[in-house]
């Protein structure tokens, strides 16, 4: 599984602060173990963000959100509300948010970080790639991550070296920047990219002792302790 915890609520305002009409997508698989996805998250989250000023169209959960035909399946069942939301906000880890962000042309918000807990973590297999990297970039991007689309990492635009679209490092590879431009250009939301991204912070990368000393990171600890309470 892969451990996640929900940004503070400050960072997920700012997110959507040029957006009124939210849609809420939640995954009942990982975040749901970790708290931060499933019915209860979503239910509380909602409230948050209609005290702060934000009307929910809706809110669904999903079994597993990397999992694109699941999530299709749902959306489509309720297109006709997530139609007239100006974003749609995903309660999981990064995968589930590129997952979500790839089947439906409509800006997606991460309301989570995934944290690093090493080695591999079973995954449905597909183009989605998560680092676990303990601060989630996707909302800046409306799905695509600019860490593992991009060969270099880079947070700030393409490299000098993109040429027509591919990638300077692979050439048989697109060029993850000019992807996420054409993205948030068909969503109309360019102006996400006038947001300067500071270095990555790697201390991140690093989990909490809270989460060192739980089941989430270590199954044979004495006792349980939940990573979001």
């Amino acid at each position: 599984m892969i451990l996640s915890e929900q940004k503070p609520m400050e960072e997920i305002l700012e997110l959507l602060k040029n957006e009124k009409n939210i849609f809420i997508i939640g995954c009942d698989g990982c975040a749901e173990v970790c708290k931060t996805g499933g019915e209860e998250a979503c239910s509380k989250l909602k409230s948050e963000l209609e005290k702060a000023g934000k009307k929910i169209a809706g809110c669904i959960n999903v079994d597993f959100l990397c999992n694109k035909v699941l999530d299709r399946l749902r959306i489509n069942r309720n297109m006709d509300v997530i139609k007239d939301a100006d974003s749609i906000l995903v309660l999981s880890c990064g995968i589930g948010v590129q997952a979500v962000g790839a089947v439906i042309e409509k800006a997606v918000r991460p309301a989570n970080n995934s944290v690093f807990v090493g080695g591999f973590q079973g995954l449905w297999p597909s183009e989605e790639r998560c680092e676990e990297c303990g601060q989630c970039y996707l909302g800046m991007t409306s799905g695509i991550c600019p860490i593992t689309a991009c060969t270099k990492g880079l947070l700030n635009g393409p490299c000098g070296g993109a040429l027509n679209g591919m990638c300077e490092v692979d050439k048989e590879k697109e060029c993850g920047w000019h992807n996420i431009y054409e993205r948030l250009n068909k969503l109309g939301k360019l102006g996400d990219m006038d947001r300067f991204v500071e270095a990555r912070d790697y201390k991140k990368m690093m989990p909490g002792k809270k989460v060192r000393n739980s089941k989430f990171y270590n199954i044979e600890v004495e006792e349980e302790e939940t990573v979001n309470e």
